[in-house]
């Protein structure tokens, strides 16, 4: 086992082993927060997910090459868009409802590459 520390913290959930930050508000890009967000490809993805909800669907969207603020401002323009509530989890962005054909409209027009992931 590698002498990596805190992994998990009930107060922050995952931590990024390299800063020792929240993957949220990871500051050295290992860990995946932060300005390089997720997508080693640089393509966001909009898809549609029910898991652990009771059945209710979210707009999902990943691989944003934006951190903190930035993301959170967008999360919150594309949640006005759509007219509905959400959320930032770890850099993913959750629209309450399947707005994915509006969400990947609005991330185009900002100069986004655009995948609908899923069916």
């Amino acid at each position: 086992m590698s002498g990596g520390g805190v992994v998990w913290s009930s107060e922050h959930g995952r931590m990024c082993p390299a800063c020792r930050r929240a993957l949220s508000a990871c500051v050295c890009r290992v860990g995946g927060g932060g300005p390089r967000g997720k997508s080693a490809d640089a393509v966001v993805r909009v898809g549609r997910q029910t898991k652990g909800r009771r059945g209710k669907g979210v707009t999902v969207v990943t691989g944003v090459p934006l951190g903190g603020a930035d993301l959170t401002r967008l999360a919150k323009a594309l949640k006005q868009r759509c007219g509905s509530g959400g959320t930032v989890k770890d850099g993913v962005i959750e629209i309450q409802g399947d707005h994915r054909d509006a969400v990947a409209h609005v991330l185009e027009q900002q100069g986004f590459r655009v995948k609908r992931a899923g069916g």
